[in-house]
């Protein structure tokens, strides 16, 4: 499991898991339905990704995110 502590880390964790499936870009984005800029910025961790799409394209690419308190 991945600590993430910005949006930066989840951007990099999505494009490692793309690049690990074979998808440009492009593929992913037609694929789940969302624009090519969107998941560019949410791979370059622009901070104002949109979650809800986040997570979709999360769960599309058989990733799950997990929150836990810290102790």
């Amino acid at each position: 499991m991945t600590a993430i502590h910005s949006a930066s880390d989840i951007g990099s964790l999505i494009r490692a898991r793309r690049r690990e499936l074979g998808y440009t870009q492009l593929e992913l984005a037609d694929r789940v339905g969302v624009g090519i800029t969107y998941l560019s910025n949410l791979e370059n961790g622009k901070e104002t990704a949109e979650i809800g799409k986040a997570l979709h394209i999360l769960k599309m690419l058989g990733m799950d995110l997990f929150v836990e308190v810290r102790a």
